[in-house]
């Protein structure tokens, strides 16, 4: 028994078993089999899992360490200043709060790809779903100066997809652009008719978010959607970033059959583009309206 790993042109793992044949059976001559069995799929799940834990540990240890730490001063030296009380009480509830957002999108992460084989059947309205998701977000843009221009192109059908879902995928965009998105600038959402998607040859409907501000490295785009894979830790940690965003995006729009593109430029902003099949009727029957 060994293993092998193949570097070029992509890295892919083997395991070999050599197995010593008897007389009865060698034909041709042969008197040793040598089986190949490629294990790459299982040694990249393997290395995903590992991965996944060290990254969860690692994020929740941070916000549940300063809690740790507070709490002690708070018992201790801190325990008559009320100024410094107040000041440390303040850092917990933004901890906690790190902490309470990472275990909801780990859960919700979980449940979208426990799901992502099975198609939905739902019938979804999705420019309702923007007007309602950019009106309950234009709050928190307003804070940051921000304004969020809706734009809608056309005829937009329902599509097909689960309600719930895709408005989360519309408030993981559009809260990034709020996030990232460059101070006194807007952010553009438009919603638009597509004419052939080309993983299914049918007619689609694009949603697409637009920010104007710093950009990403054109070399770390396809990583966005890594899980915890962030441009600036640093900056995105203080803004309430989990780091899961748009890996939850990835696996939903995978589960309705849809794409997602992305395109930045240092210092010129960055679209997320979200596509999504049209509801049928002849092919859905029993589908229910969302």
């Amino acid at each position: 028994l060994a293993e092998i790993d193949l570097s070029a042109p992509l890295r892919r793992s083997f395991s070999l078993h050599a197995v010593r044949l008897s007389e009865e059976n060698r034909e041709y001559g042969a008197r040793v089999v040598l089986l190949i069995h490629e294990t790459t799929a299982a040694k990249r799940a393997e290395q995903m899992r590992a991965d996944f834990v060290a990254n969860v540990s690692h994020e929740l240890r941070s916000p549940l360490s300063a809690l740790v730490g507070f709490i002690e001063t708070l018992q201790g030296p801190a325990k008559e200043d009320r100024e410094a009380q107040q000041h440390f009480l303040e850092i917990m509830a933004k901890e906690a709060g790190r902490m309470t957002r990472l275990i909801e999108d780990l859960l919700s992460l979980s449940g979208v790809e426990m799901n992502e084989h099975v198609r939905p059947r739902g019938r979804v309205d999705i420019g309702r779903v923007v007007k309602s998701v950019t009106e309950l977000l234009s709050v928190r843009a307003a804070e940051r100066n921000l304004t969020i221009d809706v734009q809608t192109d056309g005829t937009v059908s329902p599509v097909l997809g689960d309600g719930d879902q895709l408005t989360q995928v519309v408030q993981n965009l559009v809260d990034n652009a709020i996030k990232y998105g460059g101070r006194d600038s807007s952010i553009q959402v438009r919603v638009a008719p597509v004419e052939r998607l080309p993983q299914t040859g049918g007619p689609g409907i694009s949603v697409s978010v637009r920010d104007f501000g710093e950009g990403i490295p054109e070399d770390q785009v396809a990583r966005l959607t890594e899980r915890f894979y962030r441009v600036d830790k640093a900056r995105s940690r203080s803004l309430g970033g989990t780091g899961l965003g748009l890996a939850i995006v990835k696996h939903i729009i995978n589960r309705h059959r849809g794409a997602l593109t992305i395109e930045s430029r240092e210092g010129a902003g960055s679209t997320f583009t979200v596509i999504l099949p049209v509801f049928r009727e002849q092919e859905q029957d029993g589908a229910v309206s969302a």
